[in-house]
């Protein structure tokens, strides 16, 4: 692809279910992408849910937000938040040079406009996306959704096949997402070690099953025997009661720290009082939480599933098995032996891997290229 934008000026339209101040590797890579867009001399507005006691309409830095009703976090809400979407998208036809959709649902609300003729670019993210593919009923839905945008850019290469074999002639592409490596870097540590010989383990993730926290609570006990650490869980969500019920259980309940919702101003202090990132999700589209662990100078422990193994090399963190709290100890206890000198080399590298391939400024440039690209299809198509 050789494409280079043409206008210097672009109108962006953007739907995606949620974002800031709602907290998430998505919302964080939505914001950071339109920040550095509109430092490059474009505009962009934003559609999203209201979800949370938020205003109706703002503007963050120089971003345009308009939040519309979304009564939960479920399906039903990603749905009705999409269907409330149609009539703010619509207004702003007149506006809009080009939309740019995250996660399939969101393709919805921009149909019209692109049937009007405003080219349309999807970024497909979330394992959702990929334990639905697999779902008979979900299928047709989906092949469905991607057939509408004119390029489609897909957060793994995962998602990247599974696109590819709804519609294998359209111009699909993996583009992992960025971290914003001017915000997400070393700083002062903001948490207080418990003891001197106390080793920090972090867990940036929503508690979801999913996310497979369990495992690394499940883990802890073994750790423990060998090592003095404590867990600190950042992040909320459904599973905290249950997270809570199984650390008592295991009778290790005081060394494990639940932090809850982080504002995200907030997390490269949180994450830089870690001495290790751990991250045992059972499945994962991309992370953007290794990516700002990483951005931190933090070595990383995850599962080796879905978009993990093209982030995490050998010299940045260890690759587990999910679902195995044995391996996952076993892991942990191998990099805690490590002499820090080699702890902070494998961090230091972390960095550099992140700089060198998933800087924000470089994904916006190959970004605004398949709008281009997006810009091109739509005139060809028109054409027809």
């Amino acid at each position: 692809m050789n494409y280079i934008l043409k206008k210097e000026n672009l109108n962006i339209l953007v739907h995606s279910i949620y974002f800031p101040p709602e907290v998430g590797g998505l919302e964080s890579h939505i914001y950071t992408l339109a920040k550095t867009q509109i430092e490059k001399g474009h505009s962009v507005h934003v559609v999203t849910s209201r979800s949370g006691d938020f205003p109706k309409t703002e503007t963050m830095g120089k971003i345009t937000v308009e939040r519309r009703f979304c009564p939960n976090k479920r399906f039903s809400g990603w749905l009705t938040t999409t269907l409330a979407g149609i009539p703010a998208m619509k207004r702003k036809f007149s506006w809009a040079d080009i939309c740019h959709v995250h996660t399939f649902p969101s393709i919805i609300p921009a149909i019209k406009l692109h049937r009007k003729g405003i080219p349309l670019v999807a970024s497909i993210h979330t394992s959702h996306f990929v334990r639905l593919s697999d779902k008979k009923l979900w299928r047709p839905i989906l092949k469905k959704l991607l057939s509408y945008p004119d390029v489609i850019l897909t957060a793994s290469k995962t998602i990247q096949e599974i696109c590819r074999g709804f519609h294998p002639s359209k111009p699909i592409y993996a583009l992992v997402n960025a971290t914003d490596t001017g915000f997400f870097k070393p700083v002062e540590p903001v948490i207080k070690r418990p003891s001197f010989d106390t080793k920090m383990l972090f867990i940036p993730s929503r508690l979801y099953e999913i996310k497979g926290i369990e495992y690394a609570i499940r883990a802890l006990p073994t750790i423990r025997n060998k090592q003095n650490v404590h867990l600190y869980i950042v992040g909320d969500g459904p599973l905290r009661g249950r997270l809570d019920e199984l650390s008592a259980s295991l009778g290790i309940q005081e060394f494990i720290h639940f932090l809850g919702t982080v504002p995200h101003i907030d997390m490269p202090g949180i994450i830089s009082s870690a001495d290790l990132v751990v991250l045992p999700s059972l499945m994962e589209a991309t992370s953007i939480a290794a990516l700002e662990a990483m951005s931190c100078e933090k070595p990383i422990i995850a599962s080796d599933v879905g978009g993990l193994p093209e982030i995490i090399d050998d010299q940045s963190g260890i690759l587990v098995p999910p679902k195995k709290p044995k391996a996952l100890a076993e892991a942990i206890l191998e990099m805690l032996s490590f002499p820090e000198e080699k702890r902070r080399s494998m961090g230091a590298h972390a960095r550099e891997r992140v700089k060198n391939n998933w800087s924000v400024n470089k994904l916006t440039d190959k970004v605004l290229a398949h709008y281009e690209e997006a810009f091109e299809i739509n005139k060809r198509n028109k054409l027809l």
